[in-house]
């Protein structure tokens, strides 16, 4: 899956810096079930792409719920903000910003990772071959390129600044501005930002036509590292506990399916997924998925890769130390990889995998 959480405007970063509970007692729709008892859960997509639930349906690792899909999403921030104030029931964000929507009192858990980095995932930031810029230093006074701030690129930006010794003055120096993924590379080779933040097709397409280079990546951060995940209210949770657990199994297995599984063959799943559904969607950007960037066995989350961010918040005075803990945010109690169902290193039914 290429990772869903392209914006268009800062709305969806505002939108999330605003929100307060008082939003979640205020709205919500009550939970609805098929013929046959199937708790039906509505949710959000990405054009021309499969998201792991999709995949999780597709391959019938549902059996206690059935997903309605109510239109596309291409913000994180907005994803979590429409599960929290119950216009959807599930939603999926980096993880800073699901803490900045947690520390803002709104009752959600954190269920499952969804995406990350790895050395064949990721997403770079790069610089014109010519341009002057080759440290962190460089950066003070230039424009810095991404999809939308307040969510995972600002947040690995202000970490690589605070990692290569910037002070939180300097930092402030830098100046980040939102432009669509579809425009950066022309906005970086007119030399419209200085800098340009650039993932899956969009990173792939701007390094064959040549003349950039990456200044750093997320992956040369953090490694092999999950930075998102999927959540519900938890109120949701409370009264579907069942419906959640059999989302959350099915969700880990459909991801365990894409760690396990020949990439051409995952690549046709996908194709074929999109030409299924009807909505009028091109299969260009699946031949550009090369792994599902998901760190741990079926999307297992780690206390680190929450801890990482309530340490950032901290330290940018954006969360009250002590506030929130890994376990106020996430659990892992529902994937069958964390909790005896299946071993951690087995394939998407439990069982052993071959010998590579």
């Amino acid at each position: 899956m290429i990772r869903p959480r392209f914006a268009r405007t800062l709305a969806a970063a505002a939108a999330l810096l605003t929100f307060t509970s008082l939003a979640v007692a205020c709205s919500g729709s009550e939970t609805t079930t098929t013929a046959d008892g199937k708790t039906v859960l509505r949710y959000e997509g990405t054009t021309g792409q499969v998201s792991f639930p999709e995949l999780a349906a597709d391959l019938g690792y549902y059996q206690k719920v059935e997903l309605n899909w109510i239109g596309d999403t291409t913000s994180g921030p907005q994803s979590i903000q429409n599960a929290a104030t119950g216009q959807t029931d599930f939603g999926g964000a980096f993880n800073g910003a699901v803490l900045k929507l947690a520390a803002a009192d709104s009752p959600i858990t954190s269920v499952i990772g969804y995406y990350g980095s790895d050395k064949e995932t990721f997403n770079g930031y790069y610089v014109l071959d010519g341009s002057p810029i080759t440290s962190a230093r460089d950066l003070i006074g230039k424009k810095v390129g991404m999809n939308t701030l307040g969510a995972h690129h600002e947040f690995l930006v202000r970490e690589w600044l605070a990692r290569e010794g910037l002070t939180p003055d300097e930092i402030k120096q830098v100046e980040l501005t939102v432009v669509p993924p579809v425009n950066t590379e022309q906005a970086l080779r007119q030399g419209q930002i200085d800098v340009g933040t650039l993932g899956s097709v969009f990173r792939d397409k701007a390094v064959e036509r040549g003349g950039i280079r990456p200044l750093f990546t997320d992956e040369s951060i953090f490694g092999s590292f999950t930075y998102g995940s999927l959540l519900f209210r938890d109120d949701f949770i409370a009264k579907n506990k069942d419906a959640v657990a059999d989302f959350v199994q099915g969700t880990a297995r459909a991801i365990r399916w894409t760690q396990t599984t020949p990439r051409d063959d995952v690549i046709a799943k996908y194709k074929d997924i999109i030409t299924k559904r009807g909505r009028n969607e091109t299969t260009d950007l699946v031949d550009y998925w090369k792994t599902p960037g998901v760190a741990g066995p079926g999307g297992v989350i780690t206390d680190k890769e929450i801890q990482t961010w309530i340490d950032w918040l901290v330290r940018n005075g954006e969360l009250e130390d002590g506030k929130l803990t890994p376990a106020d945010v996430y659990t892992n109690e529902y994937n069958p990889y964390a909790n005896g169902t299946y071993p951690a290193d087995s394939g998407p039914d439990g069982q052993a995998l071959a010998a590579k």
